[in-house]
């Protein structure tokens, strides 16, 4: 652990910053911006468009909020049995005896996890757009990981 930091208690949990305030903005604009658009049509125009095409607005709306939303869940959980990485809709749990080194290559937008026979697990929990907070939290987590080392 560096010198002069604090010992994290588990379970721990680092999320993203950015994703999580661009995310709801991101959609209140998207509806805004199609609401706005609507709002504007005469009425000539509004009765042309038939339900089909309405529909596949409403789908591509809610397609970029779910991308929207999966963005915004993504964490990383440090718990006393392993690591639990949440990547969009995807959590996978990791045990602390696979668990590798956290590695933040350069230009990377977030950390991975190696984890042996070349695997890797992104760590999209967080964001290195975050700057200081991400800085913090890979030493965070790599202290973690030092302190849960099964060699």
């Amino acid at each position: 652990m560096p010198a002069g930091s604090e010992p994290v208690t588990l379970p721990r949990t680092w999320r993203p910053l950015g994703p999580r305030i661009a995310a709801p903005a991101f959609a209140l604009i998207l509806v805004a911006a199609f609401a706005a658009l609507w709002l504007r049509f005469d009425e000539s125009t509004k009765d042309s468009v038939n339900v089909l095409q309405k529909l596949t607005i409403f789908a591509i709306v809610g397609l970029a909020m779910a991308l929207l939303f999966a963005m915004a869940r993504s964490r990383v959980e440090a718990t006393t049995e392993g690591l639990v990485v949440v990547n969009g809709y995807r959590r996978r749990t990791i045990e602390w005896a696979e668990v590798g080194t956290v590695r933040v290559p350069q230009g990377a937008p977030w950390p991975h996890l190696d984890l042996g026979d070349d695997e890797r697990v992104s760590l999209m929990g967080i964001h290195t757009s975050d700057g200081r907070r991400a800085e913090i939290a890979v030493r965070e987590l790599r202290a973690v990981v030092a302190d849960h080392r099964v060699d």
